[in-house]
């Protein structure tokens, strides 16, 4: 797979088989790209918790909003929840400032997991405070980026911005998840 087709098919997923699980060696390959992948500085101050325990999904499914531009909707069914998460912690004896190594990470592990055969959502709307406490994080630690993974269960396809400018996505009326992006003429402003 090109790395175009690599990226087509990597989308925010929200919607998985629960009951099929993600192996604990499938999340340390995943973690094993994020640590190969560029780290701002170079610090490498991102930490990675992995749960691939139903229990544990448990907990931290509620901690999670999933879905800022669709309101109405409460997140993913029972039966349809991740399979595991990998959450991204900053270590704070390494950095006091953790500007982007959890995107850099959580795209990486996104990017393997699609090739992988699975799916993934980057979560960073939740309490940190409550996710400390349900991690049993230290104050040595500070959660930034919740990755929800497993096989997919919807179907995600992308839409051209239409003449109204919006660019939320949506669900039809058949739970197709629709995500409008911008043309490349609208996103380039010139040549230099």
């Amino acid at each position: 797979m090109d790395v175009r087709e690599l990226i087509l098919k990597t989308r925010s997923y929200r919607r998985f088989h629960q009951y099929e699980p993600v192996s604990v060696e499938v999340l340390r390959e995943l973690v094993d790209l994020a640590r190969i992948a560029q780290s701002p500085w170079n610090q490498q101050a991102a930490k990675f918790l992995l749960c691939n325990r139903q229990e544990k999904n448990a907990e931290i499914f509620p901690l999670l909003a999933w879905a800022a531009r669709m309101p109405h909707w409460d997140g993913p069914a029972e039966g349809e929840r991740p399979s595991a998460y990998i959450v991204i912690v900053g270590d704070r004896d390494i950095s006091k400032v953790f500007p982007s190594d959890h995107v850099v990470a959580g795209t990486a592990i996104l990017l393997g997991a699609t090739e992988r055969g699975l799916g993934g959502c980057l979560v960073g709307a939740f309490s940190k405070k409550k996710m400390s406490q349900t991690l049993g994080l230290s104050e040595r630690y500070e959660p930034l980026l919740a990755v929800a993974l497993g096989r997919p269960s919807e179907t995600v396809v992308l839409d051209e911005v239409g003449p109204d400018d919006n660019t939320a996505y949506w669900h039809d009326e058949n739970g197709v998840h629709h995500v409008p992006k911008r043309s490349l003429d609208d996103l380039i402003l010139g040549t230099l």
